[in-house]
């Protein structure tokens, strides 16, 4: 398999998020384990999304997120439906982008240093199986064209097996 080698790639942002989904398309193909693929889709996104200082996975189990596959700083371990960013995109079912994350009524802080956060629900069999979380310490790294960038990578994911 060749590398995928985000970190030095060329390019705006809307350019790398289209080298991103062919290359995660075929890093996942063939490969049954859920977490193996969730943790080398959380390395292939935090190379690709220059802005990032966290890319990881919050899966639901028993009604609640739990932490997955990540790259970054230790995080938080649950959370509650409908609370901070992972709970509200997860309950509401779409795509939330946070600016400023002191500005984003109860937001958790597992990083002090986060400053601004887009979460994408990943939806498998129409059901909610989990969210894709991106942090940053950098005041409005995400954007609406993080949101189209990263939404066919949360299709795709949701093709895996859950």
């Amino acid at each position: 398999m060749e590398s995928l080698a985000f970190a030095d790639a060329g390019g705006d942002k809307a350019s790398r998020y289209r080298e991103l989904a062919p290359q995660l398309a075929a890093l996942v193909a063939g490969e049954p384990d859920l977490v193996a693929n969730l943790a080398n889709a959380a390395a292939a996104i935090r190379a690709c999304v220059r802005a990032t200082s966290w890319v990881g996975f919050y899966v639901l189990k028993h009604d609640e997120l739990v932490l997955g596959p990540f790259q970054g700083n230790v995080a938080c371990v649950r959370i509650a439906l409908g609370r901070g960013v992972c709970g509200t995109a997860a309950s509401e079912r779409r795509t939330v982008i946070v600016p400023d994350v002191e500005q984003f009524a109860g937001h958790i802080a597992c990083d002090s240093g986060s400053r601004s956060e887009i979460v994408v629900p990943i939806i498998s069999r129409g059901e909610l199986v989990a969210v894709l979380d991106l942090d940053s310490y950098e005041l409005a790294a995400f954007d609406e064209l993080d949101a189209q960038g990263l939404a066919p990578i949360a299709e795709l994911l949701g093709t895996l097996a859950w």
